[in-house]
């Protein structure tokens, strides 16, 4: 910061004699007083008669005096960058009044939740105070902001037996009897080595929140019992000491490669992973196996829970990444990850695929679109434009789905359709449309062409499929145009094959004719 203590009291230095170049220094660490790394430096003091930086030593506090020793914090430039952006090689200022008046305000700014209690949090900060000054038009820098939810972690989490007694807490170890240093020692010998099955540690957890003493007490005894119980299969020369012990449980995090679709643990791949888990004991489930409990939190490497986009990738493809995490729930939403999950994306997209692509290559035709087709495309062109306007990814992969089944029911093999539907498609699986795109022959990226235009008219309705029911009960239906007035469909229902079929020559007492839904034949 440009500031001198005059008398312990900051005085700026003037604008004229900006910027001051921080000096040199040895070691950028705080001095053994506490001071900032500037506090090392030999040569910052403020000549205030020559306004120029001297050495320490001519401190003298009437014409020369100490400088600042803390400097700007790098959140100062990211706090602000966005109106920076908007005069960026403006030399003399940060931006101009012209520059700020004419860009106003980031039009959306999208960003994580801790995010907006970092950075963002800063940024407003200063936006306010800028706005306050009358510097900027605006008090909030952004039109809108939006923070995506965290893709969440399934951890994978081990319960880890503890054993311990009282003469640990023994300060005197004089006093301690030879049985005493026996149970400790035991105590020592199993620490982080004994691991309990999830379906056991779970049935003995909570045991604070069992109100009913009864079901509380024989909780209690089957605790007591089977514990010891599995202590001495393992450790069948310590029975006396596993007697008189307590015991506790621990969860702790283990890698989740270790775990399988399962929840079963790797048990050697558990132990070669540290060096105190290679002699660990495992109480089992009765089939062999060892469980691992689920929790859903943050991904973190300290939780051992993070699934790399690489391995995703190499397996799924980056489409399959893409289009999963977007189908996983609303943006703004904490949604956990399971890899499990990706594959009814994986399976969409080769389906996809074989809408253009069979046995014998690519097999989209010029062939005239049916109304069918029509339809389903404009249909998904305007589903997908609402989405992406209110940011609703998750539903537009659902309207792909939707579309590509009509389509392959249909048995759709138009470019009138097919083509526009891969540009649709194409922000959010770019990879394999970009791939089917070339096979229409473009040498240009899919993502440089203009996105289809929604007409409204293929979406109007002009026909109807009319349920035909004789004294209430359904039989069939026929297709009629929903332009025909109430005694032309009476007319085309009764001249109908069907209808004569039911009728076998008598004649309805009645005919009830509900425009665009039924039509009752009574009698």
């Amino acid at each position: 910061f440009p500031v001198y203590y005059v008398n312990g009291m900051p005085q700026m230095i003037d604008a004229k004699h900006l910027p001051i170049k921080l000096p040199e220094v040895e070691k950028y660490l705080p001095t053994e007083t506490g001071e900032p790394p500037l506090g090392n430096a030999t040569v910052w003091a403020w000549c205030a008669e020559t306004n120029q930086v001297v050495e320490n030593d001519k401190i003298n506090n009437t014409t020369v005096f100490p400088l600042e020793l803390n400097t700007m914090p790098g959140w100062a430039g990211s706090s602000q960058y966005f109106n920076r952006y908007m005069d960026s090689d403006n030399p003399d200022e940060i931006f101009s009044q012209e520059a700020i008046n004419y860009w106003q305000q980031v039009d959306l700014y999208i960003g994580g939740s801790e995010h907006a209690t970092g950075h963002l949090l800063y940024s407003r900060f200063w936006q306010k105070f800028m706005f306050d000054k009358g510097l900027v038009p605006h008090d909030e820098f952004a039109k809108k902001l939006i923070n995506q939810g965290m893709i969440l972690g399934t951890s994978a989490c081990v319960c880890k037996l503890i054993c311990y007694h009282f003469a640990e807490g023994f300060k005197d170890k004089s006093i301690i009897s030879d049985e005493h240093k026996d149970i400790l020692e035991f105590i020592k010998k199993t620490r982080d080595k004994i691991f309990i099955s999830e379906t056991y540690s779970k049935s003995f957890q909570g045991l604070n929140d069992i109100k009913d003493k009864d079901k509380l007490s024989k909780k209690i005894d089957e605790f007591i019992l089977t514990i010891p119980n599995f202590l001495k299969n393992l450790y069948p020369e310590n029975k006396l000491i596993i007697d008189s012990l307590n015991f506790a449980f621990q969860k702790i995090h283990a890698d989740v490669s270790f775990v399988n679709a399962s929840d079963e643990l790797n048990i050697e791949a558990f132990k070669n992973w540290r060096p105190e888990y290679k002699d660990a004991k495992f109480i089992k489930e009765e089939d062999g196996t060892f469980k691992v409990s689920r929790d859903v939190e943050k991904m973190s490497k300290s939780k051992y829970n993070v699934v790399g986009p690489d391995e995703i990738c190499h397996q799924y493809g980056a489409d399959s990444l893409r289009m999963y995490e977007m189908f996983l729930g609303p943006l703004e939403q904490a949604k956990p990850w399971n890899t499990a999950g990706i594959t009814g994306v994986h399976g969409f997209l080769k389906k996809l695929w074989k809408l253009y692509v069979d046995d014998n290559g690519f097999k989209v035709t010029d062939a005239e679109p049916t109304k069918e087709n029509l339809k389903t495309l404009h249909k998904t062109i305007k589903k997908v434009e609402e989405d992406i306007e209110n940011f609703s990814f998750n539903t537009s992969v659902s309207t792909f789905m939707i579309a590509v089944n009509e389509l392959t029911a249909q048995k759709c093999t138009s470019k009138e359709i097919l083509e526009p539907l891969l540009i649709v498609i194409s922000p959010y699986a770019p990879h394999i449309a970009e791939e089917l795109w070339s096979q229409f022959g473009h040498s240009e990226s899919i993502s440089t062409t203009a996105f289809p235009i929604f007409d409204a008219s293929y979406l109007v309705e002009s026909s109807k499929n009319y349920p035909i029911s004789f004294n209430g009960k359904m039989r069939f239906t026929i297709e009629l145009s929903l332009d025909l007035s109430k005694e032309e469909i009476e007319k085309a229902v009764l001249a109908h094959e069907k209808t004569q079929a039911q009728l076998q020559g008598r004649t309805p007492k009645k005919v009830i004719v509900v425009l665009g839904k039924i039509v009752n034949i009574v009698g």
